[in-house]
């Protein structure tokens, strides 16, 4: 399978699967459906997965996740990046934006 998403003002609307067997699953997907369509893909280096959402970098042909917390910054492969590294697991962690920090559970 191949997948594609739907562009739209930059933002992923929709993200579909379509069959290996067709050539240019962008052009079936614009023919079909209308639109501008990207393809996304699961399992390669460098490229993030779509998501409803999501925005489209041309530039890159990448797409980037909604960010996440104001404080996180965008990394030159377009994963968001919090302002203190996450510690090792374990503990379990989140972090607070409050504090600008990760915070341990308290299970």
């Amino acid at each position: 399978m191949n997948y594609f998403a739907q562009i739209v003002n930059n933002i992923v609307t929709e993200v579909i699967a379509v069959n290996d067997d067709i050539v240019d699953g962008a052009q079936f997907c614009h023919d079909l459906l209308g639109g501008d369509w990207q393809e996304t893909y699961i399992d390669t280096a460098g490229k993030n997965y779509a998501g409803i959402g999501y925005t489209y970098d041309a530039v890159n042909q990448n797409f980037i996740a909604p960010q996440p917390y104001p404080s996180w910054t965008l990394d030159s492969n377009d994963i968001w990046q919090p302002p203190t590294p996450q510690p090792p697991a374990p503990p379990k962690t989140y972090w607070d934006e409050a504090t600008q920090s990760w915070v341990v559970y308290d299970i």
